[in-house]
């Protein structure tokens, strides 16, 4: 259980009594044999796509509360990737017969990005009942209707039919969507390209992302000559997502740990707005765990991060045929990337190093300290990991 005797900790440290685990959160071990008395504790996990809550409660008093930031580049970095081993493949055309052909996902897969999502909230999950004696966990998932939010008025079989029933294709929609006009000229009677308004590696081929260009503004799009104006419709990826891996977070959970209870959304609300409590991923985690008007802990907070990039090679190749590395040493001055480091009586992470001594160091939200700090005037506290505290 947690305490705030720090005096007595002190004194366990500095006899040997107890042992550091870790820094952020602190937390001891007792090298000596103790009565087992805990008090129930209540894990509310208020699952997001970008930030999940958590909160660790008792009747009395809030034990623990993090705030988690998620990785949101997966779906860019392995679009990337595909496109690397796309042009790669195109460059080595040496013809090899198939070794097989009967590739197919498993049952119950799910896409790279929504698996590590789904992998972060059991890593969460996990991390905290490590340090405290959770009986209980509640989860909040969310299952949204996407065609609902688009259009409030649909039912029965609008749910079919859609909004592009009787076109042979997304192109065919679009063009008639946009009346056959180019969206930046305005003339119509021409040929038509349609435009990716978002990248389609992150933006997909859906039809709020595309509209009709002629040939000439297609062109001076891309050198940087004309401004489109139209921005793209609402992204639902988000939604999307957390619909996805509600099932598959929720039975993994349950696999795992005795008392896995789902809760939804509406509850929190009402919750939250009978005590009057102010909206944030923790303090719904609060209204989550069942115990909402206990008295709050220190905020923690959390940032997942890349621990290593996979790129052995720069794509272009130099002068001479010989590719440059394009992975950086592990350590630079013995520092590591996104290590929480001690400057000018700030604790702040290594977000950039370079091979003369300069490091740029930053919050963990990204709020600059400074660009050009010495390592000679930084003092190191922690290695980073996957997930980095503060």
């Amino acid at each position: 259980m947690p305490t705030e005797r720090y005096g007595w900790v002190r004194r366990a440290l500095r006899d040997g009594r107890a042992v550091v685990v870790r820094r952020t959160p602190f937390t001891i071990r007792l090298t000596y044999e103790t009565s087992r008395h805990v008090q129930p504790i209540s894990l509310g996990v208020d699952a997001g796509s970008k930030f999940v809550g958590l909160s660790a409660t008792t009747e009395q008093k809030e034990v623990f509360s993090l705030e988690s930031q998620l990785r949101t580049d997966i779906v860019d970095l392995l679009s990337g990737r595909r496109s690397l081993r796309s042009t790669r493949r195109n460059r080595k055309t040496r013809y090899r017969a198939a070794r097989f052909k009967n590739r197919k996902k498993p049952e119950g897969w799910l896409a790279p990005s929504v698996r590590w999502k789904v992998e972060a909230h059991k890593r969460l999950v996990a991390f905290v009942c490590g340090i405290l004696p959770v009986r209980r966990i509640v989860i909040e998932t969310a299952q949204f209707d996407i065609q609902k939010i688009r259009n409030p008025t649909i039912f029965g079989t609008g749910y079919q039919e859609g909004e592009q029933l009787g076109f042979q294709n997304v192109k065919e929609y679009v063009l008639y969507r946009d009346g056959h006009k180019c969206q930046i000229c305005g003339k119509s009677r021409l040929k038509l390209h349609v435009h990716h308004i978002e990248s389609r590696k992150t933006g997909g081929d859906s039809s709020d992302n595309l509209v009709p260009l002629c040939l000439d503004c297609h062109a001076k799009l891309h050198e940087g000559t004309a401004k489109l104006k139209k921005k793209r419709g609402k992204s639902f990826r988000d939604a999307t997502g957390m619909t996805i891996m509600r099932p598959t977070l929720l039975r993994e959970l349950r696999q795992i740990y005795p008392v896995v209870v789902e809760t939804f959304g509406y509850e929190t609300k009402h919750t939250r707005q009978q005590h009057g409590i102010e909206k944030s991923h923790v303090n719904d985690a609060r209204c989550i765990s069942g115990n909402p008007i206990v008295k709050p802990s220190r905020l923690l907070k959390s940032r997942f991060v890349r621990v290593h990039n996979r790129q052995i090679h720069k794509m272009k190749t130099p002068k001479g045929g010989v590719r440059r590395m394009n992975q950086a040493p592990k350590y630079v001055f013995g520092f590591e990337l996104f290590d929480k480091v001690l400057f000018d009586g700030k604790e702040c992470f290594i977000f950039g190093r370079r091979q003369s001594g300069s490091f740029d160091l930053r919050l963990l939200d990204g709020t600059k300290i400074t660009t050009n700090a010495n390592y000679k005037k930084i003092r190191l506290i922690e290695h980073s990991t996957s997930n980095i505290f503060q």
